[in-house]
C-alpha cells in the first residue's frame, strides 16, 4: 500500500474533559510519533458556550451547535489537502438531532473517511439509526473496539462486513512494575488499594462499591477504595456536585470515611500511571451492559492490574478466559466477595495480573497507531474518488498486488540456536524479548521450558547438533521445581525474582509437561535423565484423567505415546490414553456438524495438536477410530487454515472467542504453524496420502515469507523467530514460545528432507 502522509483527526480534543477527549489526543500522538514523516492535525469539537485553551496541533474549531461550522470544517480540511480524515463518532458530542450536523462535514468532505465509532447502541432510536447509516455509507472504513460492536453494525445498521475493523482501545506502553513504589508516593505505603478512575456520573455505580466497602473491610481492615476523577462537566451543568456529595454521604453514613478516598482531580497521563500502578485491585462497577468501550478499564487492564467488574460488553470480551472477574450488575455482595478474596490472595492476584498484562501487548498506543495508519492506507487505496453529490463515497476495490515469488522447494534453513540461546539463563528460557532483547520483566513459564525440553530432544538425531548439555539441565531442572507435590499439579509463571506466581497452573500446562516428560522418556542422551523423567511422569500422569481441557488431554496423549514407544513398558498407560483419546472424540462427536467439523465451538491456539493426538494415539493402540476422527478433524481444519493463494494462513487470534464462525486472518501465531507441521507430517504416517506432506511443507514456507504479507519472520543466522504475523506489519518482537516453535517445526522438516520426503510410509502402515 501506498504510504499516508496528511492525515487530519475530528473529535474532541484535550484540554476539554472527556474520555473522547483523551482518545484523540493519545490517538494524534501515537500517530504523529509512529513515522515522523506524518502531518497531522486535530479538528476540535467545541461544546457549546465553551472555550478551551487548545494547543497549536488543533488547526479548527466546531462548535457543535453551529452547522456553518462542519462545513467551514469540511473547507479548511479540503484546502489543506489532507489524505484521510480520522473521525472520532460519540452521538452527543455532535449538534443537530442524533449529532445529524456531523453528516454535512462527512458529505463535503473530498478525502476518504475512517470513522471510529466509540458508542454503537443496541436498540437505537429510528433517527439514531438512519444518522448512524450514513456515517456509514459516508465513511470508506468503520473502526470499532470490541467484537459485540462489530455485530451490532452489521445486525442493526445494514454495514458491511468488509468497512469493519475491531482495533483495541490504546494503552500506554509502559512496564508491568509492583504497586510499592506508587503507593508511597500518593501516600497509601502499606494498604491495599483498589482503584476506579474517570469522570464521575451516576452510571459508573460507584455507590455499589462504596456498599461493598464494609465487605472488604471486614476480610483487610487496611483496605482502601480511592475514587479519582473530577465530576463529568455535563453533570456539574446540571447539578453542581451533588452526585459526589450524594456519594460522600454514604460513606458517611456507612461509617467508612478513613476507607475511602475521593480525589477531585482530571491529571494527566503519567499522574493517571502512577495512580493506576499504586492499586492492588482496578474496579468498575458500571451499571449499564451496554457499555461498548471503557477507555479506564482498557489503561488498568493494560497495566497489569487484577480487575472486578460489571459484566457490560467491552468487559465481558476483554476480562474473558480468567483474566479478570465479572460479577453481575448492581451486586454489592459479589463486588465485595470477588474483592476480598483477590485482596487475600496474592498467588492469584499476581497469575491474574501477569495474563492481563500479557493479553494487553497488543493494544498498546504504537501498535493501535500502526493499525489505524494501514486503515487509513487501505481507505485511500480502495477509495478512488467520491461523488458528494449522490451522498456516498464511490468506492473502487484495488486488486491485490501479485505475490512475489516464493519457493517451498530449496532446502530447510540450517538449525542455528543463537537467539534462542540469548533468551535463555542459568534458570531456563524467558518468556518475552522486547525486539529480539530478553525482557526479564515477564520471568519464565512451565509452557515454555517444556517446549525447549522437546526442543533438545527433537536435536538429538542425526544431522543435528546437540542442545548444550547446560541447557538442557537447565530446562529439566525448571519443570522439576515446577512441581508443587502437595497439589500434585506443576506450577507455570515464576517471576524474574525466582518466585511462583502461582501453586497450580493450567491443565494444559501441565499436559505440556507430560509430553516433555514422555519425549525425554523416548529421546534423552542421559539414561539417568530419562529415569527422572519416567519418574516425575508417573506421579504427574493421574492429575490428567480429571483434565477435560481438549489441549490439555492432546498433549498429554502426545507424552504418552512418546513414553510407550521406548523401552519402559508401553502398556503402563494405555488405559489413560483411552481415556483421553475417547475423551477427545466425544467432544469432537458432540459439536461437529457438516460445516463445523471440530471439538470446540470456537478455534483457539495450537489448534492442530488435537488432531495429531489423535493419530498418533490411533496407531500407537492400533485403533482406527481414532484415526478416523483425527484425520477428518485435520482435513477440515486444513481448509480452514489455506488462504486463496493456496498458502498456509494460521487461525489469527482475533478469531478467539468467536462462535463457529470462519477464523480471522489476524494475528497469526508461529505456535500455530510449528503446530501444523507435526500434525500433518503425523497425518501422513496414517494415511498414505501425499497432500500432508505438502501441507507440511506449506505451513514451514509460512515462517519463510509464504503468508499474508510475503514477509519472512525468521532470521536465518540468529534462528529467531518473529512473535507474529499483523494485519500490517511483522510483530517486532522475538520471544521464546516463537523461536521454539520455529525451532521445532524447523528440526522437523530437516528430518523429513533427510530422509528423501519419503516421511508418507510409516513402519506400522495405514489402519484398515
Amino acid at each position: 500500500m501506498k504510504p499516508i502522509h496528511r492525515v487530519a483527526f475530528v473529535g474532541n480534543s484535550l484540554p476539554r474533559r472527556c474520555g473522547i477527549a483523551t482518545f484523540t489526543t493519545d490517538l494524534h500522538q501515537a500517530l504523529s510519533t509512529s513515522a515522523p514523516s506524518l502531518q497531522t492535525t486535530l479538528v476540535a469539537m467545541t461544546d457549546c458556550g465553551r472555550d478551551y485553551d487548545y494547543p497549536p496541533s488543533v488547526g479548527f474549531q466546531i462548535r457543535d451547535d453551529n452547522a456553518q461550522d462542519y462545513e467551514r470544517a469540511a473547507d479548511f480540511l479540503n484546502v489543506r489537502g489532507c489524505e484521510a480524515v480520522s473521525l472520532q463518532h460519540e452521538f452527543g458530542i455532535f449538534g443537530g438531532e442524533a449529532g445529524g450536523h456531523v453528516l454535512g462535514l462527512l458529505r463535503a468532505l473530498r478525502m476518504p473517511v475512517v470513522t471510529t465509532l466509540h458508542t454503537v447502541l443496541a436498540a437505537p432510536g429510528a433517527v439514531e439509526r438512519r444518522v448512524l447509516r450514513e456515517i456509514v455509507e459516508l465513511s470508506a472504513g468503520v473502526v470499532v473496539m470490541a467484537e459485540k460492536a462489530s455485530g451490532l453494525l452489521e445486525a442493526e445498521y445494514g454495514a458491511p462486513r468488509h468497512k469493519i475493523e475491531v482495533i483495541p482501545h490504546g494503552i500506554p506502553d509502559a512496564p508491568l512494575v509492583s504497586s510499592v513504589a506508587a503507593k508511597r508516593r500518593r501516600g497509601f505505603a502499606g494498604r491495599p488499594v483498589l482503584l476506579t478512575f474517570g469522570l464521575l456520573s451516576p452510571n459508573k455505580g460507584i455507590e455499589v462499591m462504596i456498599d461493598a466497602m464494609p465487605a472488604v473491610l471486614a476480610s483487610r481492615s487496611d483496605a482502601v477504595y480511592v475514587v479519582l476523577g473530577a465530576t463529568h462537566p455535563s453533570l456539574i451543568r446540571s447539578e453542581g456536585e451533588g452526585y459526589r456529595e450524594r456519594l460522600q454521604q454514604r460513606v458517611r453514613t456507612l461509617g467508612i470515611e478513613s476507607a475511602v478516598v475521593f480525589l477531585d482531580q482530571f491529571v494527566d497521563q503519567p499522574t493517571l500511571i502512577d495512580f493506576i500502578n499504586m492499586c492492588d485491585v482496578y474496579v468498575t462497577p458500571y451499571l449499564n451492559e451496554a457499555q461498548m468501550t471503557s477507555g479506564t478499564l482498557a489503561y488498568s487492564f493494560g497495566l497489569g492490574k487484577a480487575v472486578v467488574s460489571t459484566p457490560y460488553w467491552h468487559a465481558q470480551e476483554l476480562l474473558s478466559g480468567g483474566r479478570g472477574i465479572l460479577v453481575p450488575f448492581g451486586d454489592s455482595n459479589a463486588i465485595g466477595t470477588a474483592v476480598s478474596r483477590l485482596l487475600m490472595d496474592d498467588a492469584r492476584r499476581n497469575v491474574m495480573s501477569a495474563h492481563a498484562y500479557a493479553h494487553s501487548r497488543s493494544m498498546t498506543w504504537p501498535v493501535a497507531a500502526q493499525r489505524y495508519r494501514a486503515a487509513f492506507e487501505r481507505a485511500c487505496e480502495r477509495a478512488t474518488g467520491f461523488d458528494r453529490t449522490a451522498g456516498a463515497p464511490t468506492v473502487a476495490v484495488t486488486p491485490p498486488a501479485a505475490r512475489r515469488s516464493l519457493t517451498t522447494h530449496a532446502p530447510p534453513p540450517r538449525m542455528q540456536l543463537g537467539h534462542f540461546t540469548s533468551m535463555c539463563d542459568d534458570i531456563g528460557l524467558l518468556q518475552h524479548a522486547v525486539h529480539s532483547v530478553a525482557d526479564r520483566s515477564h520471568g519464565y513459564c512451565v509452557d515454555d521450558n517444556a517446549r525447549a525440553l522437546l526442543l533438545a530432544f527433537a536435536l538429538n538425531t542425526p544431522g543435528e547438533d546437540p542442545m548444550p548439555e547446560r541447557l538442557t539441565g537447565a530446562f529439566a531442572s525448571f519443570v522439576q521445581h515446577a512441581w508443587n507435590p502437595v497439589s500434585r499439579r506443576f506450577r507455570n509463571f515464576m517471576g524474574f525474582d525466582r518466585r511462583w506466581l502461582e501453586e497450580t497452573g493450567s491443565e494444559d500446562s501441565h499436559g505440556r509437561v507430560i509430553w516433555a516428560l514422555g519425549r525425554c522418556v523416548e529421546r534423552d542422551a542421559s539414561v539417568s535423565r530419562r529415569s527422572w523423567g519416567a519418574a516425575l511422569l508417573q506421579e504427574a500422569a493421574p492429575a490428567v484423567v480429571n483434565f477435560h481441557s481438549p489441549r490439555a488431554c492432546a498433549f498429554s496423549l502426545l507424552g504418552f505415546e512418546a513414553y510407550s514407544r521406548s523401552a519402559i513398558d508401553d502398556q503402563r498407560y494405555r488405559e489413560t490414553q483411552h481415556l483421553l483419546a475417547r475423551r477427545l472424540v466425544s467432544m469432537l462427536e458432540s459439536v461437529e456438524s457438516a460445516e463445523w467439523v471440530w471439538f470446540e465451538d470456537e478455534l483457539a491456539y495450537d489448534n492442530a495438536r488435537l488432531p495429531q493426538a489423535l493419530n498418533v494415539t490411533g496407531l500407537c493402540t492400533d485403533c482406527p477410530a481414532y484415526v478416523d476422527a483425527g484425520l477428518r478433524s485435520l482435513r477440515w481444519l486444513t481448509r480452514m487454515q489455506t488462504a486463496e493463494s493456496g498458502d498456509f494462513r494460521a487461525v489469527g487470534t482475533e478469531s478467539f472467542g468467536l462462535h463457529r464462525a470462519p477464523p480471522r486472518r489476524f494475528d497469526q501465531q508461529p505456535v500455530e504453524a510449528a503446530a501444523s507441521v507435526s500434525a500433518c507430517l503425523a497425518a501422513s504416517r496414517a494415511d498414505a496420502e501425499p497432500i500432508w506432506t505438502a501441507h507440511a511443507k506449506a505451513a514451514f514456507a509460512w515462517y519463510l515469507g509464504r503468508n499474508d504479507l510475503s514477509q519472512a519472520l525468521i532470521d536465518p543466522e540468529s534462528g529467531s523467530c518473529s512473535d507474529g504475523l499483523h494485519e500490517d506489519r511483522l510483530n517486532a518482537n522475538r520471544g521464546g514460545e516463537s523461536v521454539v516453535s520455529y525451532l521445532l517445526a524447523l528440526a522437523e522438516i530437516r528430518n523429513l528432507a533427510r530422509s528423501g520426503n519419503s516421511g508418507m510410509a510409516h513402519a506400522r502402515g495405514r489402519l484398515a
